[in-house]
C-alpha cells in the first residue's frame, strides 16, 4: 500500500512536470508568432512610408506663377481673357502689371449712363445703363490667387437710369435753381456752339442716384455735328476750335445744380478767367479731357432745363422737380 501511494505521488509529480514543459512550449510559440505578426506589421508600415514619400518626391509641387487663370465676366461666366502671373513672387512689378492689365479691361467695358430725356408731349425717351468695371476689386482678386481656384471673376456692374414715367410725373412744376449767364448776340459762330450745347443738356431727366456727364451728354462737338469754329482757352491763350464757347454751357449748368445742392463729382477751371462767370465758378470742359459730372443725390427725379436766347444773349439753366416732391 506505502509503494502505491509513492508510485501515485511520482506519477502526479511527472504530470504536472509535463503540463508545465507544455505550457512553456506554446508560449515560446505564441511569443515567437506574435513578434513575427509584429515586425511584419513595422516593415509594412515602414514600406508604406518609404512609398508616400517617394510618391511626393515625384509629384510636382504646383506653383501660382505656372498656372494660367481664367478671368471670367461676373454677370456672365464667360472668359475675358487668359491670365499667367509669371511675376506673382516680384510684389511690386506684379502689382503694377495687374493695375495696368485692371485698367485695360476697364477701357473696353465701362460705359457711362445714358440719361433719359423728356419730350415735348411729357413722354420719358432713350437713356441706356451705367456699366462699370471695378478695378481696385479685380486687382484684389489677382493679388490672393490659389492653386486649387483657377476662375478669376471680373466684377461688372450695371446701373440703370432709375426713373420711371410715375415718379416723373409734374417734374417741371418747381425749380429749385436757376442761373443765367450772357453773351453777345452778334457773335453767331460761338453762340451756336453755345445753342447746340443747351439743346443737348435740355429736358435731361436725372432719378436718385443717375449720374450726368456732361462730354458724355453733349457727345463730341465736330463740325458734321454742328459746331462751328470760334475762340477757346488753351494753355492760357484765345485760340480757336470747333465748338468753342460750351463751356458757358457747361459752366451756367454748373451754378445752377450747384444751387440746387446736387453732388458734384467732377469739375476742372478754365487756365485763365472767363468773363460769364465769377472767378471759380467756371467749369471747362474738353472731347477726350477735363469733364464736367455730378450726380442726383436728392430722393426725387429732377429735370435740366436750358435755353440760349441767341437774339437777346442770354443762356439760362433751371433744375426743376415736381410739386410733390419737395
Amino acid at each position: 500500500m506505502g509503494g502505491f501511494n509513492y508510485m501515485k505521488k511520482v506519477l502526479g509529480a511527472l504530470l504536472l512536470g509535463a503540463t508545465i514543459v507544455s505550457a512553456f512550449i506554446a508560449y515560446s510559440m505564441y511569443t515567437n508568432h506574435s513578434a513575427k505578426q509584429t515586425a511584419a506589421i513595422e516593415q509594412k508600415q515602414a514600406a508604406k512610408k518609404v512609398e508616400k514619400k517617394t510618391e511626393k518626391q515625384k509629384k510636382p509641387v504646383l506653383k501660382i506663377e505656372d498656372l494660367t487663370y481664367q478671368l471670367k465676366d461676373s454677370r456672365t461666366g464667360q472668359v475675358m481673357k487668359e491670365f499667367k502671373p509669371v511675376h506673382y513672387k516680384d510684389k511690386d512689378v506684379y502689382d503694377q502689371e495687374i493695375k495696368q492689365l485692371a485698367s485695360e479691361l476697364a477701357k473696353g467695358i465701362d460705359t457711362p449712363m445714358q440719361n433719359i430725356k423728356m419730350d415735348a408731349n411729357g413722354s420719358l425717351t432713350g437713356g441706356s445703363k451705367q456699366i462699370i468695371l471695378k478695378e481696385a476689386e479685380l486687382v484684389k482678386n489677382l493679388q490672393n490667387l490659389n492653386t486649387k481656384q483657377l476662375d478669376v471673376k471680373v466684377p461688372i456692374y450695371e446701373t440703370a437710369p432709375n426713373v420711371t414715367a410715375a415718379s416723373a410725373q409734374g417734374i417741371a412744376d418747381v425749380s429749385l435753381a436757376s442761373y443765367s449767364t450772357r453773351f453777345r448776340p452778334s457773335d453767331t459762330s460761338r453762340n451756336r456752339n453755345v445753342q447746340l450745347s443747351a439743346e443737348a443738356i435740355n429736358n435731361v431727366v436725372l432719378g436718385p442716384g443717375d449720374s450726368f456727364s456732361y462730354n458724355q451728354t453733349v457727345g463730341e462737338r465736330t463740325a458734321e455735328r454742328g459746331y462751328q469754329p470760334a475762340p477757346e482757352i488753351i494753355n492760357k491763350q484765345l485760340v480757336m476750335g470747333i465748338g468753342g464757347g460750351i463751356c458757358q454751357t457747361s459752366s451756367t449748368l454748373f451754378n445752377a445744380i450747384d444751387g440746387a445742392g446736387l453732388q458734384v463729382t467732377a469739375r476742372s477751371h478754365h487756365s485763365k478767367h472767363v468773363g460769364y462767370v465769377p472767378a471759380g465758378r467756371d467749369a471747362t470742359v474738353s472731347w477726350g479731357g477735363p469733364d464736367f459730372k455730378f450726380t442726383n443725390n436728392k430722393d426725387y427725379p429732377v429735370i435740366i432745363k436750358a435755353y440760349a436766347n441767341v437774339n437777346t444773349g442770354v443762356l439760362t439753366v433751371d433744375v426743376r422737380t415736381s410739386q410733390r416732391a419737395i
